[in-house]
């Protein structure tokens, strides 16, 4: 494009093909740096031979970029940010009709042009409601026309409006920061970030530019130098790793896409995007290194997040400063400095500085920050081991805002220096859509979790709450949870049994004693068991000595379920719901009745209570003899999982099964629906109904088939309304039942109501799950379990209890829980009320499979 333009439509060519080898170069090279600075020459120059072509002779108008273009930052598909700046408002009044030309012709070459037109003296002019202009100015330079105005924008009125307005753009700048922040949750990790915009992105560093630049013009009264500015060298290499990602997402998608997603990511470690290796990553290694970098960036702004932006003055004040005793640090509204005359931190005031942020929730300033980190090396060569180091972690893990402390010192180094054993899970991506959290900060997120019970806000949370005032050595239970996943780093094997050895290590040099250290070794290996429990049926006794006997004491058992509770909640912010918990307390109060025998009669014996036969009995006293009918042969789990109330109601609709051969009921519990059906066993009704609730496209999470001698069976299924059909219209509950009645009754087929709506539920899938089918004859005495993992989707539990009917066996219980992409379905299978043999089961496997892949998108899509 060095010729003088003739028309827009040669721009137009010329520009598609300077765009073609740019996007030609990038695919070579991955310099995302070098196809900015391409981008903005390429587009520098059509904007000023379109100028040229179309203003004719000259007039008092400049064109002035801003924003990322402004920069010379000018990303694949990013929109032109133009200011068409007149000398005066007459001039803006007579060439309205050029600059109109002028935008429609950048809009017909192919660029996203967003224009605006000021008056030199309009600029002059600072609205609250408008401060991303004002802000935008701090990046802008002359592309083509009169310089006149520019200079005059740049020399005198711009200087002049931020002079006057700096400390107002300052706080808006602020507290857009904190919306945008708020906007993503606060953090850095998402399964799918934006890299533009999402905390750790490459706004943050324009936000630290553009704040740096308006102290430095306070102070200084002029312009800064770009050296004034410049990043340090981490900083500048984690913007070189987001430009690259970001250049490679625009010309991936051939648009301004800013979403790092799944199949992206792929594509971005498959290239090695932004990374100095060449070939192909791994996409969990690629993430880790996006981690990093965002942590990195993030840090730049950390400052502008410390108090909220009311908070900060005007002016400058005299702070009231004290000394934080045995330290060279001091304290002044909630942030800790390095006193102005001293320069020796040793190991004892260092953990003592931590202990206070994690005691206090205080903040250290960017000067302590850098003072800690230069003194690492001599740190490490003069660290004490041993009782002194445990001490100090001890007052650490202890504090309420442990995870806060722990998350600075893990940024400085200073965790790894003291426990280099986790150093391996830093930044570790555990790559499925059901983990949100690096590995690293999913660990401070547990030790987040126990802190938080202090403040418990519901009445499910108040029960593990509880529990923390039972817990005499709460310092062991926070060690374990700091060292319970450090095995993961190794990918290879049970991490459990990994994390062991690496926490044995720590323990040696912490010389901790050997029933202290007997504990956290304990806790640290059977740190999934409970969730492993949760897997099962948590009213059979086999379940319940299980897990007894792994846990061994009472103390125990309660430093595990608040450590399942933690584990879990840190696993993503929807991975706990209430009911889980309620689950997983369940779980707690079964198995501590069973360790001290002195059980919960009503929910968890292994017998019928008689008490709790009483009770029904009086509900119905002129029945008796037809509750004891409806209750022969049930499970005794059904008699104890629920409430007297409830067996009534069942037993007043299996009186009416006479009348009609199945009855329904559907309730709105807190957060789920629960829909009963009672009615007489046929083959393949589990398996109906479950294919009719998926068909309406609910989500279920839970069922459980239980049947008595008289062959009535009573099913239930909890479920989610995906799609808030219900939620949002009550008055469709009779519909549905409806519709569930018939497929029961056979009056409509379940796989037709499956066909027509199949296309309404296909939902891309992110990640590949591998069907895995396993059979465990030890957990019952009375049933084998099967457990199925599997790809979720629509008609899953139906096509697993139709191969299950089809083979001839009974289904005893069905957990149902769904992680993510990822569905784990347990049952109690009997065959001819007896376990299941052995060729049975490998048919079953066989069969499964094949009936599970039929699920598959690409195979609904071939059929």
């Amino acid at each position: 494009m060095t010729q003088p333009m003739t028309s827009v439509s040669a721009a137009a060519d010329d520009y598609r093909a300077e765009f073609a080898a740019l996007d030609a170069s990038f695919a070579r090279n991955g310099d995302g740096a070098a196809c900015l600075r391409r981008r903005t020459s390429l587009v520098d120059t059509l904007v000023a031979g379109l100028w040229s072509l179309l203003a004719g002779d000259i007039r008092p108008i400049a064109l002035v970029a801003t924003g990322g273009y402004g920069r010379r930052e000018l990303f694949p598909y990013s929109d032109i940010d133009l200011m068409f700046l007149c000398a005066d408002v007459r001039v803006e009044s007579s060439s309205r009709d050029l600059i109109r030309n002028m935008s429609k012709a950048l809009w017909d070459t192919g660029l996203r042009a967003s224009t605006i037109t000021r008056s030199v003296r309009e600029c002059d002019r600072f609205t609250v409601e408008n401060f991303e202009f004002t802000l935008s100015l701090l990046n802008r330079r002359l592309v083509s026309g009169d310089a006149a105005p520019y200079v005059l924008l740049k020399e005198k009125v711009l200087p002049a409006v931020i002079a006057r307005e700096a400390d107002t753009i300052q706080r808006l700048l602020q507290k857009s920061l904190y919306e945008r922040y708020a906007r993503f949750g606060g953090t850095i990790f998402h399964l799918e970030p934006n890299v533009k915009d999402a905390p750790g992105g490459l706004r943050d560093h324009h936000t630290a530019q553009w704040d740096a630049a308006l102290a430095r013009i306070r102070e200084t009264k002029a312009w800064p130098r770009s050296d004034d500015l410049s990043p340090a060298p981490e900083v500048q290499a984690a913007v070189e790793f987001m430009t690259a990602t970001r250049c490679f997402l625009h010309l991936r998608a051939h648009r301004d896409d800013n979403i790092l997603s799944w199949h992206a990511q792929d594509e971005a470690s498959a290239k090695s995007i932004g990374l100095d290796t060449g070939g192909t990553a791994d996409p969990a290694y690629w993430m880790r290194t996006y981690y990093r970098h965002a942590r990195t960036i993030s840090r730049s702004v950390a400052p502008l997040l410390e108090q909220p932006p009311a908070a900060r003055p005007f002016f400058a004040r005299r702070r009231r400063k004290v000394m934080i005793a045995g330290t060279p640090f001091v304290l002044a509204e909630g942030r800790i400095d390095l006193a102005d005359d001293q320069t020796n931190i040793d190991p004892e005031s260092m953990l003592r500085v931590f202990a206070e942020i994690a005691e206090q929730g205080s903040r250290l300033t960017v000067r302590a920050e850098s003072a800690i980190s230069d003194a690492l090396p001599a740190l490490n060569l003069h660290l004490p081991e041993g009782p002194f180091l445990r001490a100090g972690l001890q007052r650490i893990l202890l504090g309420r805002y442990a995870a806060q402390a722990l998350r600075t010192m893990h940024t400085l180094g200073v965790l790894e220096m003291l426990v280099p054993e986790f150093h391996g899970i830093d930044a570790l991506v555990i790559r499925d859509s059901y983990h949100r959290y690096t590995v690293d900060e999913h660990t401070f997120l547990t030790i987040e979790n126990v802190h938080a019970l202090r403040d418990a806000a519901q009445d499910w949370e108040r029960r593990f709450a509880g529990l923390l005032e039972e817990i005499d050595r709460l310092e062991l239970l926070l060690l374990a949870l700091l060292l319970h996943d450090t095995g993961k780093a190794s990918r290879i094997g049970d991490h459990t049994t990994q994390s062991c050895e690496l926490a044995e290590a720590v323990l040696d040099r912490l010389e901790f004693e050997s029933e202290d250290r007997e504990i956290v070794l304990a806790l640290v290996r059977d740190h999934l068991a409970m969730s492993a429990a949760l897997r099962r049926d948590i009213f059979d006794p086999e379940t319940l000595r299980a897990l007894a006997e792994k846990v061994a004491t009472p103390m125990r058992l309660r430093m595990l379920c608040l450590m399942t509770y933690a584990d879990v909640r840190a696993v993503n912010p929807e991975a706990l719901t209430p009911w889980k918990a309620e689950n997983l307390w369940q779980l707690f109060i079964a198995t501590s009745n069973w360790m001290d025998r002195n059980v919960d009669e009503e929910r968890y014996h292994a017998s019928v209570d008689p008490a709790l036969l009483r009770r029904v009995t009086a509900l119905v006293p002129d029945r008796k003899e037809q509750l004891q009918r409806f209750l022969e042969g049930l499970p005794q789990r059904y008699v104890q999982t629920r409430l007297p109330e409830q067996i009534r109601t069942h037993l007043d609709m299996s009186s009416r099964l006479d009348v009609q051969p199945a009855q329904l009921s559907l309730r709105k519990t807190r957060h789920l629906f629960e829909l009963v059906l009672i009615a007489r066993d046929r083959p393949m009704l589990f398996a109906d109904i479950a294919g009719t609730l998926s068909a309406l496209g609910m989500n279920i999470v839970k069922a459980e088939a239980f049947a008595n001698d008289a062959g009535v069976v009573v099913d239930s299924f909890l479920f989610a309304d995906s799609f808030g059909t219900l939620e949002l219209n009550p008055s469709e509950f009779g519909r549905f039942t409806q519709k569930v009645m018939d497929t029961v009754t056979k009056r409509a087929s379940v796989d037709g109501l499956m066909r027509a709506r199949r296309h309404l539920h296909m939902l891309p899938v992110k990640m590949r799950v591998e069907t895995r089918i396993s059979f465990d004859d030890t957990a019952s005495s009375a049933s084998t379990v099967m457990q199925v993992v599997a790809q979720d989707g629509p008609g899953l539990l139906r096509t697993i209890a139709s191969v299950i009917a089809t083979l001839g066996c009974d289904i005893r219980v069905a957990l149902i829980d769904t992680e993510g992409e990822l569905a784990v379905d347990v049952f109690y299978l009997t065959e001819s009320k007896r376990p299941l043999e052995d060729a049975l089961k490998a048919r079953l496997a066989d069969d499964l499979t094949a009936a599970i892949q039929t699920l598959r998108p690409e195979a609904a899509m071939a059929r």
